[in-house]
């Protein structure tokens, strides 16, 4: 016997919400193959330079505007998580209920904490690129000799 899945059609899975994700990561990640070929200093074109901005302009755009919103559309109109339905606290409707906790957390509180998640991951993610962007091609720090103890480089000739 032979069973068949759709993955696509389990719950929790939203292929808009997918797709735009992890687009924004291969993007990102193309940024870096451009970065490691791409000589430091060389000199750059009007049109380069405009064709980075609209470029680094479509990756913020998918990041920051488009991967939350997917999401937020998502855990509201598929996963049906309202305001009205408890994920954690004291009530006897809570899905998990912890009586020493004084509040409620409800389904769109969890979906927002969610969004709050992508937001910090992908601004993790644009500092440590404009770190790396800034930092590719310097030369690495030559290891320090070791000293003696009376301070002076042990060297062997």
């Amino acid at each position: 016997m032979i069973v068949a899945i759709d993955v696509l059609k389990w719950p929790g899975v939203n292929v808009a919400f997918l797709t735009a994700f992890f687009g924004t990561i291969a993007l990102t990640v193309g940024a870096a193959v451009y970065g490691r070929r791409r000589p430091v200093g060389a000199p750059i074109t009007w049109g380069q330079a405009m064709l980075a901005a609209t470029y680094v302009f479509a990756v913020l755009f998918l990041a920051y505007g488009v991967v939350p919103h997917q999401w937020l559309t998502h855990e509201q109109n598929e996963l049906n998580w309202r305001a009205d339905k408890i994920w954690i606290g004291h009530n006897a409707a809570a899905q998990y209920q912890l009586t020493w906790l004084p509040l409620d957390v409800t389904f769109q509180a969890l979906g927002d904490m969610i969004v709050v998640g992508i937001y910090a991951f992908f601004l993790a993610l644009q500092i440590f690129m404009w770190s790396w962007w800034q930092r590719r091609g310097r030369p690495k720090p030559a290891p320090e000799l070791p000293t003696s103890t009376y301070g002076r480089p042990l060297v062997r000739k």
